[in-house]
């Protein structure tokens, strides 16, 4: 475990211990609120720090507010607490006018005495981009998903130009400049409490007791237990109807689905889809669906001294039996990723030639083309977290292990209880890492560049470790393009050099599910998995 995670831990731990650990019962927190069932236990309450996971799909929006906010059907940029936008003519300037009167919540350390501010912009994106700054180093000092972005080198500037007004300046032209600024990580928080933390030597409680904007306040943790909010009084829009939001985080898999079934939780997210049969008979029971934003995939390790071999790799995508996956995984709410991108996304290029069908002969003459003539022994690391990408990680990763073993290569699987491998293991000592993807808005360079790029390599996304100039050298000019059909010859390009060079293997777009006991209305899906709660309320 490294040292971002030491210290994220232990300023954790000691905020899940304060006090006693009393449990109230379902019972009465349904009276008024409701309980999800979540995932894992986070170990930071700012989004900035980590890249994925219940922070990023859940919490992130009940907690923050950001600039813009994504419109989950045409996935264009809509305001949140900017109210409007202008860009120079060359692209390299933008201009955000702020909401007004937009309160910010407290806690019991400090109670904010302004709304929102241009200063507070200023002061939540120039932590992540100013190594100087006073916070960056705080809490470990990496921001992976920004970093995998080069979000620090394509900002030359952040100006508060007006009291509610900030001018960001670009170092060249990104057409996902706007988009990533919609981001689930893309939080705005308060400096003035930042500063008081620091003033008073705690300033790690600034990603760890959080103040934010946004319709709920983070008031309990008990690690591996329990994640409590409330709502937000004087929420800028409309005062949540929900008073109080409990996440349990307990236990996975079938012990969600039996605390579903007997009302000790209200809500769960990405069920095993095996599951899916039960709860859908169930009366008292609601499920929603829709097409999610995402990829499961295969990352092959290109520091692993076998991988190396460019045959091998491509001999393990002809040994991949997808179909089979599909349905032994999947039971029919999956669909083949022929690409990185989903199907949906405008810049998709699907392979249908035989060439990237299951072919286990093929895999077996490209081993033998390559001189390999003894059995592979690969290390497999995977999740046990159901994800809306992957809803059995474990029962994938076997089958993997089996379609493998057939074609001469032994794969030895190692798991573990944590959907992120950024903090639970050294990469480096894995050939294969299975994991997946879900993007934060629409645009192709959102699933490209946080998990394939040199810049995701050195923030620690790229799983696969793999960092090639000519793919990075596509994207680059895909975001400087203002035409869409200029920007989809270079991203078809972007995945030819993939489907070439075999750094992953796409195996499955999953659907988003959600599962609710029919009392609770206004609950949605958002294919960027970031719906705040604010809507929510319980209809007997």
């Amino acid at each position: 475990m490294g040292v971002l995670q030491r210290v994220l831990l232990a300023g954790l731990t000691l905020f899940g211990i304060v006090g006693c650990y009393e449990i109230e019962s379902p019972s009465s927190v349904r009276q008024t609120g409701f309980i999800y069932c979540g995932q894992e236990s986070p170990i930071t309450f700012n989004p900035q720090l980590v890249n994925g996971g219940l922070l990023v799909d859940t919490l992130s929006a009940q907690l923050f507010n950001r600039l813009l906010r994504i419109d989950p059907i045409t996935h264009k940029p809509l305001p949140e607490l900017a109210t409007q936008w202008t860009i120079s003519p060359d692209g390299l300037e933008y201009i955000f006018d702020l909401r007004t009167n937009v309160s910010f919540y407290s806690n019991d350390l400090f109670a904010p005495t302004r709304p929102l501010s241009a200063k507070d912009v200023v002061f939540s994106f120039q932590r992540i981009i100013d190594k100087t700054h006073p916070y960056h180093a705080i809490s470990g000092g990496k921001y992976p998903w920004f970093e995998s972005l080069g979000f620090p080198l394509l900002i030359d500037r952040i100006e508060a130009i007006a009291p509610m007004q900030v001018k960001f300046v670009l170092q060249r032209p990104d057409n996902s400049f706007l988009a990533n600024l919609a981001s689930s990580y893309a939080i705005i928080t308060s400096q003035e409490y930042a500063e008081f933390l620091l003033r008073s030597g705690r300033p790690s409680d600034l990603d760890h007791l959080p103040i934010g904007t946004g319709p709920f306040s983070l008031t309990k943790f008990v690690k591996n237990e329990e994640i409590r909010l409330s709502h937000h009084k004087e929420y800028w829009q409309d005062v949540p109807k929900m008073e109080q939001i409990v996440f349990d985080i307990s236990n996975r898999g079938a012990g969600q689905l039996a605390k579903l079934i007997s009302k000790e939780c209200d809500v769960l997210s990405a069920p095993i889809a095996s599951q899916l049969p039960i709860m859908d008979t169930h009366p008292e029971l609601q499920i929603q669906s829709q097409t999610g934003m995402n990829v499961s995939f295969l990352a092959l390790n290109q520091d692993s001294p076998y991988l190396k071999n460019k045959q091998l790799r491509q001999a393990i995508r002809y040994a991949i039996n997808q179909e089979k996956l599909l349905n032994a995984v999947y039971y029919g709410t999956g669909q083949a990723a022929n690409s990185v991108l989903p199907p949906t996304s405008w810049a998709s290029t699907p392979y249908t030639s035989t060439a990237s069908v299951f072919n286990p002969l093929k895999a077996q003459q490209l081993l033998l083309e390559a001189g390999i003539t003894k059995r592979i022994p690969l290390r497999l690391w995977v999740s046990l977290d159901s994800r809306p990408y992957n809803p059995s990680p474990k029962k994938t990763a076997e089958l993997i292990q089996s379609n493998l073993r057939a074609v001469g290569i032994d794969v030895q699987i190692y798991h573990h209880e944590n959907s992120d491998p950024i903090e639970t293991k050294n990469l480096s000592q894995f050939d294969l890492i299975l994991t997946g993807w879900i993007a934060d808005n629409g645009d192709p360079d959102s699933f490209l560049r946080p998990i394939l790029s040199c810049d995701a390599k050195q923030a620690g996304l790229n799983f696969a470790n793999w960092c090639h100039l000519p793919f990075d050298n596509l994207l680059e000019l895909a975001l400087r393009m203002p035409n869409q059909a200029q920007r989809l010859t270079y991203y078809q390009l972007a995945q030819e050099i993939l489907y070439d060079e075999v750094p992953i293997i796409p195996l499955a777009h999953g659907m988003q599910y959600q599962i609710h006991h029919r009392s609770l209305q206004g609950l949605t899906l958002n294919p960027f998995g970031n719906a705040p709660f604010t809507h929510v309320y319980r209809h007997e």
